[in-house]
């Protein structure tokens, strides 16, 4: 069970983080977004698997609408998850271009719900994984909704876990419970963290 403290320790780094991520300048983010998405693409499970969840980046986010166009020019097939209030879950739909988003969620773009495009989590080969921020050993500190954790939760086997974030968004200690889902892969503007052998490339 989480503690009080540790509640509060969460709800401030999820601020001052999106206030250093919020704070990069244009110019900067620009090349810290090619900087990913040229290690991610390139990266060898990525180059190596076929289907993929990937999400629509929003506000200061690392840009992932370059990461999705590429996967889709390479032949992947690629889910992005759509939100369901009521049920307080993410829904995944296959999508073959950037038409088949709308805006949804938040303002986030979201798949235009199609039953013939429904897609399953637990066929994806690699999960790509928003958050707030990230320690050197898996720890995600998410936006607090419980959305990504419920959709792990509901895994029968796990793919490959991989983070995008910036260089900015890399803590020392992320507060995490004992059922938390670590990540396996960090891909930031400097380098790759595979947290499973606490290897790192640059």
């Amino acid at each position: 069970m989480m503690t009080a403290n540790k509640l509060l320790d969460k709800k401030e780094l999820r601020r001052k983080i999106i206030q250093r991520r919020d704070r990069i300048p244009s110019e900067v983010r620009a090349i810290k977004d090619r900087e990913i998405m040229d290690r991610i693409v390139s990266y060898k499970p990525f180059t190596e698997i076929g289907t993929v969840m990937l999400f629509a980046s929003f506000r200061s986010e690392v840009n992932t609408f370059p990461i999705i166009e590429k996967a889709l020019q390479r032949g992947k097939r690629v889910a992005l998850p759509r939100v369901n209030r009521s049920e307080r879950m993410l829904e995944l739909y296959y999508i073959e271009s950037m038409e088949q988003l709308e805006t949804g969620y938040m303002g986030i773009k979201e798949p235009i719900v199609s039953p013939e495009r429904i897609a399953l989590a637990e066929d994806m080969e690699i999960i790509v994984l928003p958050g707030v921020a990230f320690d050197e050993q898996g720890g995600r500190l998410g936006y607090g909704g419980g959305y990504y954790d419920r959709l792990l939760d509901s895994l029968r086997k796990a793919p490959l876990l991989v983070a995008v974030a910036y260089e900015e968004q890399i803590v020392d200690e992320i507060p995490v419970e004992q059922h938390d889902r670590r990540v396996q892969v960090i891909i930031t503007d400097k380098r790759v963290i595979e947290v499973a052998d606490g290897h790192q490339k640059n």
